[in-house]
C-alpha cells in the first residue's frame, strides 16, 4: 500500500464541540494522520465558555457551517478525508456532493433533504428545541435527563453522566428546523444530489439504538443513493447511542472508519477521479455493511 497519510477533518455535531471528538483524534494522530477538528463557525473557546456564554451561536445555520468548513478544506495542498457524527454527518454528504473532500464519513448522520422517515425516538429527542419555534433564532440547552435520552441512552449512568459534564454546550435551534422541515422546503439547505457520481466514496455508520438518527434513518439516507454510482458504504454497530464516537467501544468505530478510508482512498492512485461502477458500489456494502 502506498504510504498516503491524508488530511482528517472531523465535524462535530448539535451540541457539542470539537472536544467531543478526543478519542478520534488520539486514535489518528497516534497513526501519523495529520488531523483537524475545527469548531463551527461563531463557536469560539472550551467548553465552559460556550456553557457561560452561547449568544454567538444564535441564528447560526446549515449553511454557514458548511461553507465554514469548505474554505477550510480548500486551503489544504490535498483534499482531506472527512468524518463528521449528527450534524457534521449531514455537513459531509453537503460538501462531498459539491466535490469537496477525498471521501467522507458520516457517523449517525442527520438526513439530508428527501429522507421521510421521522421516528417517535426522534420526535422525543428533538421535541424540547422544535415545541417553541422561537428557538429558531435562539440556543437552547439540554438538561442531563434530555440529553440521556437523546444521546447517551445505552450509557451506563455514571458513563452518561460524564459525557454531559464534559461534552454537552447549548445548541442553535436553527438547524434543527432546518433539518426538521427540510422535506417542505424545496430551496432547503440540508439537499444533496443523490445521483451525483462524480463525488468522493461515503460511508454512512449508524448505532443500533440511536434515538436522534435511529438505524433506519440512516438506511433510508443510505438507499437514497441508489441512483449513483459513487461508492456507498451502509455500516451498523449494534447497542451504541448517538454519542458513539465517544462512549465505551468506540475505538471499533475508529478503526472500522480507518480501514474504508485506506480502502477507498489510500489504495487508489493520486490525480484520478474517485467514482465506482455499480459492480464497485454493490462490493462497498458487502465489504464494509
Amino acid at each position: 500500500m502506498t504510504d498516503i497519510r491524508r488530511t482528517i477533518v472531523l465535524i462535530h455535531g448539535l451540541w457539542m464541540t470539537p472536544r467531543c471528538w478526543e478519542p478520534f483524534r488520539g486514535f489518528y494522530e497516534d497513526r501519523q494522520y495529520p488531523v483537524l477538528a475545527p469548531p463551527w463557525p461563531r463557536l469560539t473557546g472550551d467548553v465552559e465558555k460556550v456553557r457561560r456564554d452561547p449568544a454567538a451561536l444564535a441564528g447560526l445555520g446549515i449553511a454557514e457551517i458548511a461553507a465554514h468548513y469548505e474554505k477550510l478544506a480548500a486551503q489544504l495542498e490535498e483534499p482531506p478525508v472527512l468524518i463528521g457524527h449528527s450534524l457534521g454527518g449531514l455537513v459531509v454528504q453537503i460538501l462531498l456532493d459539491r466535490g469537496i473532500g477525498a471521501a467522507g464519513i458520516a457517523i449517525d448522520p442527520a438526513p439530508p433533504r428527501g429522507v421521510w422517515r421521522v421516528p417517535p425516538s426522534e420526535i422525543r429527542a428533538l421535541l424540547p428545541i422544535l415545541l417553541n419555534p422561537a428557538n429558531y433564532w435562539k440556543t437552547s440547552t439540554l438538561t442531563y435527563h434530555q440529553f440521556r435520552y437523546a444521546l447517551a441512552n445505552t450509557m451506563s449512568e455514571g458513563e452518561a453522566r460524564a459525557a454531559f459534564a464534559r461534552y454537552s454546550v447549548p445548541t442553535p435551534g436553527r438547524p434543527v428546523f432546518q433539518a426538521a422541515l427540510a422535506n417542505f422546503n424545496p430551496w432547503s439547505a440540508t439537499a444533496v444530489d443523490y445521483a451525483n457520481e462524480a463525488r468522493g466514496p461515503l460511508l454512512l455508520i449508524a448505532g443500533g439504538e440511536d434515538h436522534i438518527v435511529p438505524p433506519t434513518v440512516v438506511r433510508d439516507n443510505y438507499r437514497k443513493y441508489y441512483r449513483s454510482t459513487a461508492i456507498t458504504s451502509f455500516k451498523e454497530f449494534p447497542c451504541r447511542s448517538h454519542l458513539l464516537i465517544a462512549q465505551d467501544g468506540w475505538q471499533q468505530i475508529a478503526e472500522f472508519a480507518l480501514g474504508w478510508m485506506q480502502a477507498q482512498v489510500e489504495m487508489r492512485p493520486r490525480g484520478k477521479r474517485i467514482a465506482g461502477t455499480v459492480q464497485q458500489k454493490s462490493a462497498a456494502y458487502a465489504g464494509f455493511g
